[in-house]
This record gives structure tokens, C-alpha cells and sequence, in this order.
């Protein structure tokens, strides 16, 4: 399954803090560390869509 993921550059923050964002031709998202694509969290593209949104519009910056 992995071998159908197109991954993007990763997102990196201080030090070696990197995500990757991938989607595959089903319609799928990921997100996995750099380096440990292996190991990914998926779900749709719909899903990851809102995700971004969401945190774009500062629904997580109590994370921070």
C-alpha cells in the first residue's frame, strides 16, 4: 500500500520536527513522520482537508 502514497516535502519545524502529507489515488490521506513513512495515521482527503482548514482558522492554537 505504502509503495501508492505520494508523498509530499516534508513540514518541518525547529530541529528535526518534520511531518509529511501524502494522499494516494483512492482518495486517501496520511500523515507520518519524516523518515518513519511507514508508520502513518490515514483517512480521507475530505478529513485532512478539514484538518488544515481548522487549524488554519486557529482552532488548535492552544496546542502551541
Amino acid at each position: 500500500m505504502t509503495d501508492r502514497i505520494v508523498w509530499e516535502e516534508p513540514f518541518c519545524g525547529e530541529g528535526n520536527n518534520c511531518f509529511r502529507l501524502g494522499t494516494d489515488p483512492d482518495g486517501n490521506a496520511y500523515i507520518a513522520i519524516a523518515g518513519a513513512e511507514h508508520t502513518y495515521l490515514t483517512d480521507t482527503r475530505e478529513a485532512l482537508r478539514t484538518l488544515i482548514l481548522d487549524i488554519k482558522a486557529g482552532k488548535a492554537d492552544h496546542l502551541l
